[in-house]
């Protein structure tokens, strides 16, 4: 019997690229039954395009300010990453409000991380904001791509405390350990063909509805 060929990822980012890092380690180790096939940013300066270029995978750049329009910017981006034919589609702090094309474009083979116990905190400054609001616990969410920025069906979740004298900074990077932990796991799932998206039923996890999200450790 011949093996399942390896996942091939397209990973979007804009900025460091740490969760980019996390994946790139996870498929070296084995971690993930997948390659990166190319990672794309819509900033030039984003520090995740070097981190590629030293795993040696190709890194683009579609310049969303080059573009007077979203949509122009948006078929660019699609012509590029579907030039590596992915199987995934990975969001990995990629600072981009994406139009209901895009999304139908790639809908069930694509992921984001949120740095919120979503349905908490859709959108930016969630550290903030957790702080703010006095709560106890925040964390990071991953979950598939809709139409409804940060509303797509949540599949893992990962749960830290707040704790007294915490600000954005001490808060944000105690999250970020759990992200690099729960994306990988969640990108595994689908490799393995145990995770997947039905628009008419929902999200499967070994074949059974999940009618919420997991909890790490999973």
């Amino acid at each position: 019997m011949s093996e399942r060929p390896k996942l091939r990822l397209v990973v979007l980012i804009s900025g460091s690229g740490s969760n980019l890092q996390a994946i790139i380690d996870a498929c070296r180790e084995g971690r993930i039954d997948a390659e990166v096939a190319a990672v794309i940013s819509n900033r030039p300066d984003a520090f995740g395009l070097e981190r590629a270029r030293r795993a040696g995978i190709p890194a683009e750049v579609v310049d969303h300010t080059a573009f007077a329009e979203r949509e122009g910017f948006e078929r660019e981006l699609m012509a590029h990453i579907d030039r590596y034919a992915p199987d995934l589609v990975v969001l990995a702090g990629f600072m981009r409000i994406l139009t209901e094309e895009f999304v139908a474009h790639y809908k069930g083979r694509m992921l984001n991380i949120h740095p919120s116990l979503l349905p908490r905190f859709q959108g930016l400054h969630t550290h903030r904001r957790a702080l703010e609001a006095g709560h106890t616990h925040h964390g990071a969410s991953v979950h598939f791509v809709t139409e409804e920025l940060d509303g797509g069906p949540v599949v893992l979740q990962a749960e830290v405390p707040v704790l007294p004298g915490d600000d954005e900074q001490t808060l944000a990077a105690r999250v970020l350990e759990q992200e690099h932990r729960i994306y990988p796991t969640v990108i595994q799932w689908f490799a393995e063909g145990r995770l997947r998206f039905d628009p008419e039923k929902g999200v499967l996890l070994d074949g059974d509805l999940l009618t919420e999200s997991v909890r790490w450790p999973a």
